[in-house]
Order: structure tokens, then sequence, then C-alpha cells
């Protein structure tokens, strides 16, 4: 049974027809890595009938914040959430020298959540404690644990989840892809010398590459080992 999902009305959501695409994917967290970038596309090798969907945080911290934002507007099939790291761009709290207002403009453009089916994808997660429709825009873009001051502690929203909409996200640096029948994590941190990876949405299977180099240090106790989950 679809479960089509209901977010407040002050968050932009985009709502799409899965029927209207040969293949969907879905890939975790870029940071301005377009070689990374460039080396998926090649392998997911997506024509204009497959949709290519960005979990966001698209630019800050790698290289090339610029050239994954052109890269990205140049397909009208390529599309993306806005992350917490877009988020900071727009509200003018961090800047990328490389980038213009039109690309801030852009950035502001982009939806909190894009959804198919019973399929939402967001950059930061869900808390199931409560409506979708009572979050904010913070908490879509920036949750992760679910205990008091959040941070990178148990429980995580997406091990405790179990419940439709399936919530595909990124935000939380992953050792690896973290997936179940009600949550999809796919941060694995290209930036940080860790792979970039996508969900075949039809194959129901992730795919990823290495990245060339690794452009930021991250402390262990910041990358998350997910529990496994048995997916129904």
């Amino acid at each position: 049974m679809e479960h089509s999902p209901t977010l407040g009305d002050d968050l932009t959501h985009r709502r799409i027809d899965s029927d209207d695409w040969t293949e969907i994917y879905v890939v975790g967290d870029v940071h301005g890595c377009r070689r990374s970038l460039e080396r998926l596309l090649d392998v997911l090798s997506p024509d204009r009938e497959d949709l290519v969907v960005f979990v966001g945080d698209l630019v800050r911290k790698g290289p090339d914040s610029k050239g994954v934002l052109d890269l990205v507007r140049s397909r009208p099939n390529l599309q993306a959430v806005r992350g917490n790291n877009e988020q900071k761009l727009v509200d003018g709290h961090k800047s990328v020298d490389s980038l213009n207002n039109e690309d801030t403009a852009y950035l502001d453009s982009l939806p909190v959540a894009l959804s198919w089916d019973d399929t939402l994808v967001v950059h930061g997660g869900v808390d199931h404690r409560k409506p979708l429709a009572e979050h904010s825009v913070a908490e879509l873009m920036t949750l992760r644990s679910m205990a008091p001051g959040g941070g990178y502690e148990r429980p995580y929203w997406f091990e405790e989840r179990h419940e439709r909409p399936r919530v595909f996200f990124g935000h939380t640096v992953l050792s690896e892809p973290f997936e179940s029948e009600f949550a999809v994590g796919l941060d694995t941190g290209c930036v940080y010398g860790g792979a970039l990876t996508a969900y075949d949405y039809r194959a129901e299977e992730t795919l990823s590459v290495e990245p060339p180099e690794t452009y930021r240090e991250r402390s262990a106790d910041s990358i998350v080992e997910p529990q496994t989950v048995t997916v129904e």
C-alpha cells in the first residue's frame, strides 16, 4: 500500500511520478567532489529516461562545489533536496568563493523533500515519534540521534524506524550504506576518503565508487558503523 508523505505547509516538497522514469537512483552526500560524482555517473550511466536524486550537501568541504552544481544543473533528470550545507550558504552563515548569487539562488530553490510512491528523500531524517507534518526544516535537514542533544550517539532515528514511508537520507556519515525496509542511508563520506554511494531503486541495490583522494580528515567517533537491520 502506498503512503504519500504529508509535510507541513511551510516545507517545500516536490512529488515525483515514478512511472515517468525508467530507472531511479538516489545518491549520497557529494560535498563538492566532482571527480567522484563523474565516476559514479559513469557507473550508473543514466540516460534521459532515468532519474538521479541527490540527498543534499552537494556543496562545501570538497574541492569543486561549483563544478558539482554546474554538472547537476546541466541535466534536467538530476534533482536534489536541500541539505544543511546548502542552507548555510543560503542563510549567509558560510560561503564558498567559487559560488555566485545565481548559484545561491539555485540552492535556495531546492525543495526540503522529494517523494514518489511510498518513498521520501530528505537530507537528515524523520522522527517517528511525531507526525511528519510536525517536522521543522531544521529537523528534516539535521536529525541524527534521538537522544537528548542529538549528535553521534545511539539511538539513531534510522535504526529505530519501523514504518513507511521509506526514507532515503544523508547527513550522518556511515562506514557503509544503511539499508532497511524503512530507511536507506547513503552518506559514506566521500569527502573524508570513503565511497560515494548510490542506491538503485528498481534493483534495490547499492553501487559505489572510491574517491580519487581524501579531501578532509574525520575522527572515527563521528563515523557510524550502522547496526544490521533485516530487510523484509
